[in-house]
């Protein structure tokens, strides 16, 4: 995707996703739930201003940020390999968050007959495994991808080790997919993998590092 088409999609789907917290305005009750249990039960709220603003503003911030890195990455001609992707992710984020604000809305609004886990989880997995795309793609860099000090020392330990590591996040994307048909176990098919890949990244780095090290 074009850097150009990349800010009019994000822009239109932050202006969108605003516009219809303000119209619902009065519909929305005073004190909002905002966060949801691993039971799905709510276990906190916010005031009405929060409730609707919020995850705009935040939006918006991630969105300028992101937009903000391919100029003041140090290593921005690397991002410049991948700038497409890149901005792929960015509106896939963007997407995800006003998803999110969606349901967090219908919530509020009296419509509490689905569960909150089981309606987040797949658009997770589903962006786990774009970001696993991502990884692959990605050239070293200091703000996108595994960034630990023996990948950023090296384009061959980075370029491995994202190998392997885009390889892992699309498989825990796709397990976080399948955890939807267990909903007992969701949670745990969602942040295992996760958690999981990523320590495991991050050992791999410093082992590719280490051989190249002696080879060297």
């Amino acid at each position: 995707m074009s850097t150009r088409n990349t800010i009019i999609t994000g822009t239109s789907l932050i202006i969108l996703a605003t516009l219809a917290g303000v119209l619902l305005w009065n519909r929305l009750p005073d004190s909002m739930a905002s966060h949801w249990g691993i039971n799905d039960q709510v276990n906190d709220t916010t005031g009405k201003i929060w409730g609707v603003f919020l995850m705009p503003i935040v939006n918006t911030s991630m969105f300028l940020l992101f937009l903000a890195i391919p100029s003041i990455d140090p290593l921005r001609e690397n991002i410049a390999k991948f700038r497409e992707t890149f901005n792929t992710f960015i509106v896939l984020i963007i997407v995800f968050m006003v998803y999110i604000y969606g349901l967090t809305l219908a919530w509020n609004l009296g419509y509490t007959g689905f569960r909150m886990s089981i309606s987040v989880i797949p658009a997770m997995g589903l962006l786990f495994i774009f970001i696993g795309f991502l990884i692959e793609k990605s050239k070293r860099n200091f703000f996108i991808g595994i960034r630990t000090p023996w990948t950023l020392s090296s384009d061959a330990v980075w370029d491995e080790t994202h190998r392997i590591g885009g390889q892992l996040f699309k498989l825990s994307g796709a397990l976080a997919l399948i955890g939807v048909f267990f909903p007992a176990y969701a949670f745990w098919f969602l942040f295992l993998p996760l958690i999981g890949s990523s320590l495991f990244t991050v050992a791999y780095s410093y082992i590719l590092f280490q051989r190249e090290a002696k080879t060297g």
